[in-house]
């Protein structure tokens, strides 16, 4: 499966136009997200909305170690760039790494007074804390630019980075158990903090890489784009794909990012025939919310639900009738 996957990225880097090669990218961008949200809302139920926290500091990371000095000097025109950034550089691999340790170690910072919490009181100061990241990230001129963002970023992402990243994520039993139930967990042993901040920086790991592989895509970020919107965004991938479900994630997020795309044609108008439809703006995503809407109506678990799909599965079932065949 490895080798056909990469007989297929170089067919689609070698023949398909750069839209739908950036299409593909951030599909992938957004399995490595949704999945890492999913460790920690739906395997380990913890309800967490800072992600797009953890992708700023990802994206930054990354976009600052990745520039030129020249490029630094263009961008920090108002106010000079901190010294000590103004020459670091590092290879794209490097700057990724760096920046998913980086959101790890803040999601420790955050997760050690906050994964006490529970339900919405969790959920309340994740989003507070993500927000705090976003105002500090304004402010910081001297290291983010502030406001202005930062443009001109090596456009380093491309197939390879983006599904080389795409890994399919292990778990924990314990992560489950906290999930189902925390009193019968902590009886059976298990350390519930420790569990509970050690998946919280497994997710920041990833959502930092994600963040770090979307801004080296897009070439351009400021903080107004890791609003808290962000992180709803991958939340609904997740809720369709299913709360703890690593495929469902997957399938969600190629559905969720392609049909945003296909739809576009509502916001610019289209033609059937000899009859003009003429278009009308923000048209896509109320087609594209009530299309959702029908899908969890009829899917309450999400599409996938809780499970997952394997080889073994689908081996077991092809063998069972050539099994009893043999024995007639």
């Amino acid at each position: 499966m490895l080798a056909l996957l990469a007989v297929a990225l170089y067919f689609i880097d070698e023949n398909v136009d750069s839209y739908k090669v950036r299409i593909l990218n951030l599909c992938a961008i957004y399995v490595i997200l949704a999945v890492s949200m999913n460790l920690i809302n739906g395997f380990t139920g913890l309800f967490s909305l800072g992600h797009a926290g953890f992708m700023a500091v990802g994206a930054y990371v990354t976009a600052l170690l990745t520039m030129s000095k020249a490029v630094k000097a263009q961008n920090f025109f108002m106010v000079p760039i901190a010294k000590p950034l103004e020459n670091l550089h590092t290879s794209f691999l490097a700057a990724l790494l760096i920046a998913g340790v980086l959101s790890a170690i803040v999601a420790f910072l955050i997760g050690a007074p906050v994964l006490r919490l529970k339900g919405d009181y969790l959920a309340i100061a994740t989003l507070g804390f993500g927000e705090i990241i976003r105002v500090i990230f304004t402010n910081t001129q001297t290291i983010t630019n502030g406001s202005l963002g930062l443009k001109g970023i090596p456009n380093t992402t491309n197939l390879y980075w983006s599904f080389g990243f795409l890994i399919n994520s292990s778990y924990g039993r314990a992560l489950k158990a906290i999930r189902e139930d925390e009193v019968a967990a902590q009886s059976m042993g298990i350390n519930l903090f420790n569990h509970k901040v050690l998946s919280f920086m497994i997710g920041a790991f990833f959502a930092g890489i994600g963040g770090g592989l979307l801004g080296n895509l897009l070439g351009t970020i400021d903080p107004n784009m890791f609003r808290f919107f962000l992180t709803y965004n991958i939340l609904l991938i997740i809720i369709l794909g299913g709360m703890g479900s690593i495929t469902g994630s997957i399938i969600s997020a190629f559905i969720i990012t392609i049909a945003t795309e296909v739809l576009r044609f509502l916001d610019d108008g289209f033609s059937i025939g000899s009859f003009s439809i003429p278009g009308i703006t923000g048209m896509r995503m109320v087609v594209f919310s009530a299309l959702l809407m029908i899908v969890v109506l009829f899917f309450t678990q999400g599409l996938m639900g809780t499970k997952e799909f394997t080889w073994n599965k689908i081996f077991n079932r092809s063998r069972k009738p050539l099994a009893k065949g043999g024995r007639s």
